[in-house]
């Protein structure tokens, strides 16, 4: 039995993606990755945030946008800054549909979830 005074597990999470014909559509990191575009004005600065290269950002982004049948992600041309990136009407309309179902989720399978993570193991150390 668990020692009641153990310091408790971390807390489960839930990732949702989406796939399509089996490849990834939609997750968790490209969610992020979006969200960071919006609020840094450019793929390289969110990328930069996420602590992933550019080329990594710019691949997920391209990959992204090409399943949907408008880009989620446009370019952003010019500016004393050099221009940067933005999401689309069609993308900030993604991310919160995606947003919104992981919460739906989440709420949905509450108690499953806590009774999993009852069952855990205590954490090591």
């Amino acid at each position: 039995m668990p020692d009641p005074a153990a310091a408790p597990s971390p807390a489960l999470s839930m990732r949702l993606r989406f796939k399509r014909g089996g490849e990834l559509v939609l997750g968790p990191g490209r969610m992020d990755l979006l969200a960071r575009i919006d609020s840094e004005g450019s793929i390289s600065a969110a990328a930069r945030a996420m602590g992933m290269s550019y080329r990594r950002a710019w691949l997920l982004v391209d990959e992204t946008n090409r399943h949907f049948a408008r880009p989620l992600v446009e370019s952003v041309a010019g500016g004393q800054r050099g221009g940067g990136a933005r999401l689309t009407e069609e993308g900030r309309s993604v991310l919160a549909l995606y947003r919104s179902m992981t919460a739906k989720a989440e709420a949905a399978m509450a108690e499953e979830t806590a009774a999993l993570q009852a069952l855990l193991a205590p954490p090591a150390g």
